[in-house]
């Protein structure tokens, strides 16, 4: 079995109890994130690594989404989320590492936790820069490195076991890939001792 086929296997076994879990972490440390998040989006919007759809209630009715994930299993929970919701979405498998769509397709990209647990993470913001418009607004929110060094000592030991078990990193900070590839950022909002960090950022014109 390769590696895309075990994580892909491992994401399906989640789909199950997925919500449960982020239930948790969204009440108790990523507070008003998602909508924070969702809010902003406008237009042609695509949602990456979209999961089960928990994001879906957050979106403006006006925006026109799209949504990729890794995981055949919680993309049909995404599914059912939909049509739950009375949302129009066009839900398709991909690999947030090499998205299906030309380049400057979207008005707004989407990516909220996610990146903490694909295998390159430049390589899907990249991806993300490529198929949004100029002047288009990239959306990412995501567990980053920890303020206090105590924190990041912490982290580093909890990723000896999560990395490996189930690809989750503790210490990616998206946001500096972002800013490296020359997209102003609009907004920012880091808390949790630095551990959780959302922003907004424009690609140019």
């Amino acid at each position: 079995m390769n590696r895309d086929e075990r994580w892909r296997q491992f994401w399906d076994k989640q789909a199950g109890s997925y919500d449960r879990q982020m239930g948790f972490w969204d009440r108790r440390f990523f507070a008003d994130t998602r909508p924070w998040i969702c809010s902003q989006a406008s237009g042609a919007t695509l949602e990456v690594a979209i999961g089960t759809g928990l994001n879906l209630p957050h979106y403006p009715t006006g925006a026109r989404l799209t949504g990729v994930e890794w995981s055949p299993q919680m993309l049909e929970q995404a599914r059912r989320r939909a049509v739950s919701l009375g949302r129009r979405i066009d839900l398709t498998i991909g690999d947030a590492q090499a998205l299906r769509f030309a380049d400057d397709e979207f008005d707004t990209v989407v990516c909220t936790f996610s990146l903490c647990a694909i295998p390159d993470e430049r390589r899907a913001v990249d991806e993300m820069v490529r198929v949004l418009r100029p002047g288009g607004l990239l959306l990412l929110a995501d567990h980053v490195e920890a303020r206090p060094w105590l924190g990041r000592l912490l982290q580093r030991t909890l990723e000896v076991v999560t990395v490996p078990s189930a690809g989750e990193h503790w210490r990616r900070r998206p946001i500096r890939h972002v800013e490296a590839l020359g997209l102003p950022i609009e907004r920012h909002e880091r808390f949790a001792a630095g551990v959780v960090e959302r922003f907004a950022a424009r690609k140019p014109a």
